[in-house]
């Protein structure tokens, strides 16, 4: 079983709260819009699996794909930061969800939380909303699950605070 803690959308700014809510996780990943001085304490606390997002440098393109595909357990992943959700996903990723999907799809980008079963491809489609204090949204938010075998369980949302 690996405990995951996930966030997207911190741009530049990340809370001491997150260390607490990850400290049980066995990974962190990040959806995307890391934005300057994000990546390395994440890094440095717990292993960290990451996307760029559209707001980030070259120093996190170099080091994060756009897409990243992977198996965790027995879960096929798929993570990119402008993916969309179901019945409305991105172009960029239409083609490949319909034809081949993962099991888990997760995206950043809109600063929206949601957890979206998409009947169709059988696929759960995780967005955690926004870390950070930057864009629209009005209370930050993380996700924590559990991922064991080929099941996604133990799924909490978790609110931050106010922007």
């Amino acid at each position: 079983m690996k405990k995951i803690g996930l966030l997207s959308d911190t741009h530049g700014f990340l809370d001491d709260a997150v260390f607490k809510y990850f400290d049980e996780c066995d990974e962190i990943w990040h959806a995307g819009d890391f934005g300057s001085g994000v990546a390395e304490p994440l890094a440095a606390f717990k292993p960290l699996r990451g996307v760029y997002g559209n707001i980030d440098g070259k120093d996190i393109r170099s080091t994060y794909p756009e897409n990243l595909r992977f198996m965790c357990e027995d879960v096929d992943v798929w993570m990119t930061h402008i993916g969309g959700y179901p019945n409305h996903y991105a172009p960029q990723v239409k083609a490949e969800i319909y034809t081949k999907p993962p099991m888990l799809f997760i995206s950043g980008h809109s600063h929206i939380l949601k957890v979206i079963f998409d009947e169709k491809i059988k696929c759960l489609h995780i967005n955690p909303g926004a870390a950070g204090k930057h864009g629209w949204h009005k209370v930050r938010t993380l996700i924590r699950f559990c991922i064991s075998a080929e099941k996604i369980h133990t799924l909490e949302a978790i609110e931050l605070g106010n922007r």
